[in-house]
């Protein structure tokens, strides 16, 4: 799945196309290097996302397509 549609099947990014241009803005990383939107997220990747003053750090446990709402936190694991 590609990454932009991962940050927003799993609710870490509300939009689509604000992940796209925060991937754009190299604002987010897979694996400590910068990613493109188009990048094809896999179990155990780890993503760093910076938007404004809060950074965000998971670890990918699953990938699926459609997810209900209460069911996204489980898509990914948080890293402290």
């Amino acid at each position: 799945m590609r990454l932009d549609k991962y940050l927003k099947v799993s609710r870490l990014i509300k939009r689509r196309t604000v992940a796209n241009e925060a991937c754009d803005a190299e604002r987010v990383t897979v694996n400590g290097r910068p990613a493109k939107a188009s990048y094809n997220v896999k179990v155990g990747d780890v993503l760093e996302i910076s938007l404004g003053q809060r950074t965000v750090k998971v670890e990918v446990t699953s990938v699926q397509e459609h997810v209900r709402k209460e069911d996204a936190p489980a898509l990914y694991r948080e890293i402290v």
